[in-house]
């Protein structure tokens, strides 16, 4: 197995700098993420096998960055940090999908000894890649290709292309673009998909290989 690579996200950079020392003394690469936003930006750029966040983060929470890892399919392991021992808070970390937990303060030593259980653990099964109508997308690394050119997509049009190769030519709503895409708060009467469609028709180039179906919905098929 090669060098074992983390990403620590904790908004007390001396701490996160300490942890950081100590983990590559133990031959463990490590990355720093100071907020929420950065978490994730870095987590959809890098392959990490261990996250280790921190739950009490300014901004995007630590609940949060935990919950969109594991609804993204990234597929690395969540070791949360907490500053509370409340059980409650535990079972609340293990239901968003976190794999260990560590109340601070902590002794490094269990820090590296609970990373490297982690990583020894059966990885979870990895995303199938989907190919369909010349369009190659691999949700585990977060990549898509058209006729073996790399498209680089946002987030959102990642997301809805996804919904679209999966059903294999089958028509979705928006509604249902609307559900899978975007959270709960999302306005039902926006434009949003239609205006992400557009994007993604864009970024995937002529010809389209994502078609309306007037009053129904989209579908991916052959241009």
């Amino acid at each position: 197995m090669g060098v074992m690579r983390v990403l620590i996200v904790e908004d007390e950079v001396y701490l996160a700098e300490a942890i950081q020392a100590g983990l590559r003394l133990e031959a463990i690469a490590a990355d720093l993420a100071f907020d929420g936003n950065a978490a994730l930006e870095s987590v959809t750029v890098n392959a990490y096998d261990v996250v280790v966040l921190d739950r009490d983060l300014p901004g995007v929470s630590g609940d949060e960055v935990c919950r969109q890892i594991v609804a993204q399919g990234i597929g690395c392991r969540v070791l949360m940090l907490t500053a509370a021992g409340d059980l409650d808070d535990k079972v609340t970390g293990f239901e968003l999908g976190a794999d260990d937990y560590l109340t601070k303060p902590f002794e490094l030593r269990e820090l590296v000894v609970r990373l490297r259980a982690l990583v020894r653990r059966p990885a979870a099964a990895t995303p199938t890649v989907i190919e369909y109508a010349g369009v190659r997308l691999d949700p585990y690394r977060r990549e898509v290709y058209r006729a073996g050119r790399y498209v680089k997509l946002a987030r959102k049009q990642f997301a809805v292309l996804e919904v679209l190769m999966a059903a294999r030519g089958g028509v979705i709503s928006a509604e249902t673009l609307l559900e899978k895409a975007w959270d709960e708060n999302a306005d039902p009467f926006s434009n949003s998909v239609r205006l992400t469609i557009s994007a993604l028709r864009k970024r995937l180039g002529d010809p389209w290989v994502i078609h309306t179906v007037p009053g129904v919905g989209y579908r991916i098929g052959e241009p």
